[in-house]
């Protein structure tokens, strides 16, 4: 599961103790609400079938995608079914693909959900190793479903803009920018991922 309240409180309030910075942008818009899925293989596969789509398009991707082949939580049911099956479930030849990929990891055993390294990086080159998991996914599946403290996608652009907006900067930081930035948040990192995503859908009067 991701942060709970508590901990994206108590990780925010250290924050806004070491950086003004922070502590003005949690006064204008407050605490970020948790955001906690489950672990394990589905919550991957719906970063697949979400790629590139909207929010609304990806949930009628995988209604229509579960209806097709009896169950899309179960991964046997991605690796049994056919071709045309996915097609008819709204996935392109593509995410059929890292479907498959994710499916056949998770069936063989080559992919455990519960026994990622505790290292973050090493848990985050496991996780691409799957065709069709990048870093990004692999960084929000390990925030958002294992609640890893210190996760930090500085490669999301929701995440580079209100890193910039925070700290006062005259133009939005690149990946390799917003990473250092961030360098003296340490071990805090996750918590301030969350608060940048609700600090870009928060309108600031």
């Amino acid at each position: 599961m991701g942060l709970s309240s508590a901990q994206l409180k108590a990780s925010l309030d250290h924050l806004a103790a070491i950086e003004p910075r922070i502590a003005a942008a949690l006064a204008r818009v407050g605490y970020p609400e948790p955001r906690i899925n489950p672990r394990g293989y589905a919550t991957l596969l719906r970063t697949i079938v979400g790629q590139q789509v909207s929010y609304k398009a990806a949930a009628a991707m995988w209604s229509r995608l579960d209806a097709e082949i009896g169950g899309v939580e179960d991964p046997a049911n991605i690796v049994r079914a056919t071709d045309e099956m996915l097609r008819a479930g709204s996935l392109s030849r593509q995410k059929a693909g890292y479907a498959r990929s994710l499916a056949a990891a998770v069936v063989s055993g080559a992919l455990d959900f519960h026994a990622l390294p505790e290292d973050d990086e090493a848990a985050i080159a496991q996780l691409v190793a799957i065709k069709g998991i990048g870093r990004w996914s692999a960084e929000v599946y390990l925030l958002f479903a294992e609640g890893r403290t210190d996760i930090w996608p500085a490669g999301d652009l929701a995440v580079q803009i209100e890193t910039g907006r925070i700290m006062g900067l005259d133009a939005r930081p690149d990946e390799k920018a917003t990473r250092a930035i961030a360098e003296a948040w340490r071990p805090h990192r996750g918590a301030a991922a969350v608060f940048t995503w609700h600090h870009y859908k928060t309108p600031v009067i």
